[in-house]
């Protein structure tokens, strides 16, 4: 009898504690163990694994874009011609920060081309641009870095010059440019300042220490010293001093606006301003079709444009495109 009275109680004690338990809702505090920088939460008989978030050093991405343009005539009273357009381009980085290092790349090759059916030669090229940047800097201070900056840039195919000799009623034309020829190489070294927030990024870097290098590969245009070259002689070394800007920035919902600015001096002709100005808006207007109008502004003292005259000139080349088609960012 007394280990039954003695067990009944232990039933009800029991009982108690649990009903007690649940009506006053008691924390239940958790054990945690830290085992190789990993936070293990032991809460019951439940184990709740927390991985440590890791820093991401690098960031990559790009854009592609594509636009087409088809006319077709057929008997068309009001006259024309059938033609077809086509423009592209991708471009790409790769960017790298950790404690006071940065090191940052990118590749943009764009190319288009239009073909006309009334005309000789109907297939020509309207856009072809090759451009690699690659800086590595060392911060010596908030926003300022200690940079070598490198910048390539080419084309990809043949450029021509079409003319209609006097007296005739077809097209000719004349090699002015091809791959590498001119291809350009400019490395600098230097102060860079650089501000990043939101939606927005600069970057301006000052070069006392800049080598250019102008390279024509082209026999016929080496021979014939275009690009400022030496008659023969397929690379032209320069000495001087740069600057080298940059902007990325969201100007309003769905419009983003980049662009660089380039300016190289020859100490042996200080003064003297080659200039590369490229820019960039893109209109998104959804996920995959966009409008850009890409502006390129180009001077450079060595280079002589042949005029409609046939004399050749310095210029200022301006190439600007407005397209509208598809564009991925990824």
């Amino acid at each position: 009898m007394v280990k039954y009275f003695a067990f009944l109680l232990i039933f009800f004690l029991t009982a108690f504690h649990f009903a007690s338990a649940q009506d006053g809702n008691p924390q239940i505090v958790p054990d945690t163990v830290l085992i190789n920088g990993d936070t293990l939460i032991m809460l019951g008989d439940s184990l709740i694994v927390k991985e440590e978030v890791k820093e991401t050093y690098w960031k990559s991405g790009g854009n592609y874009n594509l636009s087409v343009q088809q006319v077709s005539l057929s008997n068309w009273a009001a006259g024309g011609a059938s033609s077809f357009a086509l423009n592209t381009g991708v471009s790409l980085f790769a960017n790298y920060k950790k404690n006071k290092k940065i090191w940052e790349t990118s590749l943009a090759i764009n190319f288009g081309f239009n073909r006309q059916a009334d005309r000789s030669y109907r297939t020509r090229k309207t856009n072809d641009n090759f451009k690699f940047v690659s800086k590595y800097g060392r911060e010596l201070s908030k926003g300022f870095y200690m940079s070598t900056q490198l910048e390539a840039r080419t084309q990809l195919l043949e450029g021509y010059k079409y003319f209609k000799p006097s007296g005739s009623d077809l097209d000719s034309r004349n090699l002015i440019s091809d791959l590498l020829s001119p291809g350009y190489v400019q490395s600098s070294t230097g102060l860079n300042y650089q501000k990043e927030k939101k939606d927005f990024k600069f970057s301006a870097i000052l070069s006392p220490f800049t080598g250019r290098f102008t390279i024509v590969l082209n026999d016929s245009l080496s021979q014939a010293g275009a690009f400022g070259v030496i008659p023969g002689d397929p690379v032209r070394p320069e000495a001087g001093a740069s600057l080298g800007t940059s902007i990325n920035t969201k100007v309003m919902e769905n419009i983003t606006w980049k662009a660089d600015l380039n300016l190289f001096s020859n100490y042996g002709k200080f003064g003297n301003m080659v200039v590369n100005f490229n820019s960039t808006i893109s209109m998104k207007v959804n996920k995959y079709i966009s409008t850009r109008i890409e502006t390129v502004l180009i001077y450079d003292e060595n280079v002589y444009i042949e005029m409609e005259d046939g004399s050749k000139s310095r210029a200022i080349q301006l190439q600007n495109l407005i397209n509208f088609g598809l564009g991925i960012d990824f």
